[in-house]
């Protein structure tokens, strides 16, 4: 195997690989989060629990993904991304395969809220962000752009596919399923091919010359010189004098508000679509068709962030978001389809830009020995503006009867997140002179 990675790596730079891997695990992790809105439909109609309390399960899982986030982000660089991702794995597997015993809600909280949300953390976004800080610098935001493909492919793969099992084998089979493409496909691929910096390959990241960019430590390992201005991480028992700053707390609230909407779009539309005369399986293929579309844009995001800046990226991103929710509350008052494409089309485009500016301005501002932990604080306030979202939007419906206050609410925690990113000021940190790319 070394042979053929040392064959690989003479061809093009290694980086992208773990880009390529990072898109697979992050198909599943998403898939996970997205097959939701699938099996929230089927389990209501199995049990007959309430809204508030089905997505209830999807709630803890986030709130244990909030725990765990910045405890991966630490490991991840201490003891190194294999053994965490490769350990996730099998706990995501285990407890999709006991989603088939499910009798209970507690055992719907048991195994998919603790055992598989405790697993799938590993295969998200928290890990994969800071090993690809460690191999791109000049292109990092198309570098995240193509690993957060995975989200949308995720979800164009895996809800029409999962909609179709349950329609036509039911629910238990699904997560069956599930489990076993958990086992034969993410597990074995990192196990193979993951590594965790360019280092450990005798190579540099992207966009850092050999001479500048690497320099020794005490403990006489190497790491790159981060050197992007003063948002940069303070150094050891300084992450107190970060928590003082206002930046800083925008910088984990921008994040946080803008999926606190995303996720009661994501969790509940299908539901709110199947109570309007849509069928299911049809409401299932539009959502895939949504994440097919913010995959493609989640690559021309990040790319465009590189070139006229987070801030109009993000800003832009956020007015399709927000295009999107009205094209689905019109919906409701005009049932034409047309406002179902425009719904796919301008939320698929608006979510496309979340996980690659989360991804590329945490990279912008706070680098170097505490950066796993600093992004996973931040995927930890997802986790609870996800969780959030996925039960207020429920409690809400149970409340009114209605899905409009919900997303409501989702248009305004956009706009909220719009104007937080501005204030971060991404801008002011980028390191914008020219570096030559491997």
């Amino acid at each position: 195997m070394e042979r053929w990675i040392a064959f690989i790596q003479r061809r093009f730079y290694y980086g992208w690989a773990i880009v390529g891997l990072a898109m697979v695990s992050m198909s599943f992790w998403f898939g996970l989060r997205t097959t939701f809105s699938v099996f929230f439909v089927a389990l209501i109609d199995h049990f007959g629990w309430s809204r508030a309390e089905t997505a209830g399960a999807q709630s803890v899982s986030l709130l244990v993904y909030m725990v765990m986030a910045p405890a991966v982000g630490i490991l991840v660089d201490r003891i190194g991304p294999r053994n965490i991702v490769l350990t996730g794995t099998l706990l995501l597997g285990a407890g999709l395969l006991l989603c088939t015993r499910i009798n209970s809600l507690f055992h719907f909280y048991l195994f998919f809220g603790v055992i598989a949300g405790a697993g799938v953390t590993c295969l998200s976004i928290a890990p994969f962000t800071v090993i690809l800080s460690h191999w791109f610098e000049k292109k990092r935001g198309t570098a995240n752009g193509w690993a957060s493909v995975g989200m949308g492919l995720g979800t164009f793969l895996f809800v029409p596919f999962i909609q179709s099992l349950i329609s036509f084998h039911g629910w238990r089979f699904a997560y069956l399923i599930l489990s076993v493409l958990v086992f034969t496909i993410p597990l074995p691929l990192i196990a193979l091919f993951l590594r965790h910096r360019p280092e450990e390959m005798g190579i540099v990241a992207n966009g850092v010359t050999p001479v500048a960019g690497l320099e020794k430590e005490s403990w006489g390992g190497e790491k790159k010189r981060w050197d992007a201005g003063p948002a940069v991480t303070p150094e050891k028992g300084k992450i107190r004098d970060l928590m003082k700053t206002r930046r800083f707390w925008s910088f984990l609230l921008f994040p946080a508000t803008m999926v606190l909407g995303v996720y009661i779009v994501i969790v509940h539309h299908v539901k709110y679509l199947v109570d309007l005369g849509v069928e299911g399986i049809w409401a299932a293929s539009l959502f895939g068709a949504t994440g097919a579309l913010s995959a493609v844009f989640r690559i021309f995001w990040g790319w465009l962030s590189d070139r006229i800046g987070r801030e109009i990226t993000f800003t832009l991103g956020g007015s399709c978001f927000i295009l999107g929710i009205l094209s689905l509350i019109l919906f409701q008052k005009n049932p034409s389809p047309s406002f179902l494409w425009f719904f796919a089309f301008f939320f698929g485009a608006g979510w496309g830009s979340t996980a690659p500016m989360f991804m590329s301005i945490a990279g912008d501002l706070y680098k170097g020995r505490h950066f796993g932990l600093i992004y996973g604080l931040l995927e930890g306030m997802i986790g609870i503006g996800a969780a959030a979202g996925s039960w207020v939007a429920g409690y809400i419906f149970d409340q009114t009867q209605s899905y409009s206050g919900a997303f409501t609410l989702a248009i305004l925690s956009c706009a909220i997140s719009v104007l937080l990113v501005w204030h971060v000021a991404p801008r002011k940190f980028r390191r914008t002179e020219p570096t030559p790319s491997l």
